[in-house]
Parts: structure tokens; sequence; C-alpha cells
């Protein structure tokens, strides 16, 4: 407001050029760093005692969870090497908290770092001064890293999905700072490449050699990752290829064989029962996936994906709750069994629902025991068209609005 102009670049506007600068200030100052988005509106996770709000930078904004009031800005580029951080990372039940970010590995090429943050000692020190990079997985492309948005994780394992939709940064770099361009133009698509998996161990800190690869999509949000008899079952939704006017996100399973052999070449290394999904040794090495479809109809679409994550991240589990999107509306509030794929609703007329969190019951003895809360828009409905929504979680009936 005080300088009457967009300041600082977002995802879909950029930055009103400062007129006191000519093409060549205005590259050379990129180089001094580029003001970034404080705009933290995707997520909020605890590190140790303290609470971050944070988007998809490599600055998070630490809160109080009281009052909302923001403390400080932290910079993640202080501690470990990483570009930005997505907004969805891990935490674990002892406080751990995991993320990726991409970065410069070796020969100045493009990589991906995973983050680890520990949990909070004794001593009460911030546990973001004992960050530290736990593996690294490389890009298929040395100049041109993938959008990330979420990963997997389960007590073992990390999974990185890299997909086709890429930042280029050449755009990024030129476009931005002398000829005034947002994010959103740097992004592009190179459906060739296909998607490349990535599985690391967590524990050893060794990165897989594995080639995962299957057919090119754009993907949001992991479900949830779990080991089942030496596979990992890696549930997530995704935008179809063919989906380019509408997108219409799916649930799928994918399953990814950990011990390969090659005398296997040409056979589904997946025997798991209860499962479609397939995973074929080609005699290239790599392991061809295909997926089986949990999730799927015409207009219908399942996104911002929860489940009982404190007791079911990373383990075998059952339900997910999820939104349903008409085309690009959000209508309706999903729950999905990921083992019978039964489905349950909740939609009422001229009401639009937020993401649903899941809240387990204090004294849960299933997983679904608990309630989902929405924040839902109703703009027929006067003078209130707003309402906090509480289901039951085991039927998602209505238990209370207000």
């Amino acid at each position: 407001m005080t300088e009457k102009r967009i300041v600082i670049t977002e995802f879909g506007t950029c930055a009103f050029p400062d007129p006191c600068k000519n093409i060549f200030s205005r590259f050379f100052s990129y180089f001094r760093g580029v003001e970034v988005t404080d705009n933290a509106l995707v997520n909020i996770y605890p590190v140790g005692e303290d609470y971050y709000a944070c988007t998809e930078t490599n600055f998070i904004t630490k809160i109080n969870p009281e009052t909302l009031e923001t403390i400080k800005q932290v910079d993640l580029c202080n501690y470990v090497s990483i570009n930005g951080a997505t907004a969805h990372p891990h935490i674990e039940s002892d406080g751990t908290v995991y993320n990726i970010g991409n970065c410069f590995g070796k020969n100045f090429s493009v990589a991906y770092n995973i983050v680890k943050i520990p949990p909070l000692q004794a001593n009460k020190e911030d546990p973001i001064n004992k960050s530290e990079i736990v593996v690294q997985f490389p890009c298929s492309d040395r100049f041109k890293p993938s959008y990330v948005h979420s990963f997997g994780l389960t007590p073992n394992y990390i999974v990185f999905v890299e997909t086709p939709v890429k930042i280029n940064l050449f755009k990024f770099l030129s476009s931005w700072s002398l000829w005034g361009a947002n994010y959103m133009d740097c992004f592009e698509s190179n459906e060739s490449m296909g998607v490349w998996i990535h599985v690391a161990d967590k524990k050893r800190r060794k990165y897989f050699n594995n080639k995962y690869r299957t057919s090119p999509f754009n993907l949001f949000h992991h479900i949830n990752t779990y080991e089942d008899n030496a596979n990992l079952r890696e549930n997530w939704e995704e935008v179809k290829r063919n989906a380019m006017k509408a997108p219409q996100p799916e649930v799928r399973r994918y399953v990814l064989p950990l011990t390969i052999d090659k005398a296997d070449t040409g056979r589904n290394l997946v025997t798991l029962a209860h499962t479609t999904a397939t995973a074929i040794l080609r005699s290239d090495e790599t392991i061809w996936l295909e997926p089986e479809v949990l999730f799927s109809g015409p207009r219908q679409a399942f996104e911002f994906p929860q489940i009982n994550y404190q007791k079911y991240g990373g383990k075998p589990y059952t339900y997910a709750y999820g939104l349903g999107l008409n085309h690009f509306v959000p209508d309706k509030l999903c729950k999905l069994n990921v083992k019978t794929k039964e489905i349950w609703m909740w939609q009422e007329p001229d009401s639009y629902p937020s993401e649903p969190i899941f809240v387990s019951h204090p004294d849960a003895l299933e997983e679904d025991d608990g309630v989902v809360l929405s924040v839902v828009v109703s703009p027929g409905a006067g003078q209130k068209p707003a309402y906090l929504l509480i289901l039951n979680a085991k039927d998602l009936s209505e238990v209370a609005r207000a």
C-alpha cells in the first residue's frame, strides 16, 4: 500500500519493477537476493515447542499459537543447503521433522535434499540449529528441478516422486529478474521423461539405485506410504495427463518392490494380495509401475487428503478423507476405504467445504474414531455465510455446526 505497487512476486503476479532501477541493476539485484513472499498461507507445523507457518520457500514464520501473532521469520538457508522446502513436512512421534527441498549438488547440477530437524532436547536449544541433510536425490535434468509439493515417509524409507512438471531455472534467472515474470511463467512440462520415483534408506541414509518409472502425471499430495513385505505401498492423488481443461485428481496406489533380481526380467515383481498394481522389471533394469485406481469418476475428484496421521502415518491404514471437487468447485467431503474402495460423502446444496481435518477421539479404539472438521461457505445463507461443520468420522453424518 505504501509503495502503491506490487513489490513482491507471487505465483501468478509479478512485482512491478522499481522505477529507480534500469534493466542491468534489476539483473544484478537478483544475485544480491530477491525478496520472496512472506505469505505463509499453506500449512502450520511444530518444531520442538514452537509452531511455524509456511509456504513453499526457504522462509518459515514462527507464530504464537495462542494469539496467531508473528514472532519472527526464519531462513532455512542459514542452516542447510536448500533453495526452498515443501509445505508438507513429515512429523514423527518423537517430534523429528523431515522435509525436502531442491539444491545445487555435485558439478552445479540440481538435486533434492532431505532435511532432518531433530526433536527438542533436554537443554531446550532450538532444534532448527541442529538441522542437517540426511540424503540427496539426483535430478533427471541438470538445470530443471521438478516441482515438489509432498513426499512419502515410512519408519525405514523416504520416497520422492519426480514428475515432469519442471521449473526452468534459465527463465527463473532471466525472465523474472530482467523482464518481469511470475513463478508460473517459469513452469514447463517434459512428458517424455515420464515420472521417476526415488527411494532412500532413512536409517542408513543411503540412496537406492532402483530405477522406478511410470507414465507422466502431476502430483500434489501423498496420502500415505507404508511398508508391506519388502514392498512400499504408495497412495496419492494425481492429476491425470489428459485432463488439462478440468483436472480431476484421482487416488492411485503404486507398489514399489525393494528387492530386485535380474532373473525376474519381464515379470511382475508385485506378489502382494489385494492389489492390481504391477511392477515389471525391464531389460534396461528399469522397473515399470502401473497403479491401482482407488477413486476416480466423471466430474469427481479427491483432493487435500487427510488420514489419522498421528497413529497411522507411515503405517498400514484403511481410511482417507478428502475434499470432493466437481471440476474445480469443492462441493463435498469424502471418506475413502482404501482397501475396499467404499466411499462416504457429505454434500448440501449451495455449500462449499474447506479441506477436511481429522481429529481423533482421545479414547479411540478404531482408526476412524473421531470427527472431521471443515469450514463451509454457503453464499445464500444471508448474514452468516460460513460455519464450522463437525462430522462423525465413521460415516460423515453431521454432529454439529457453528
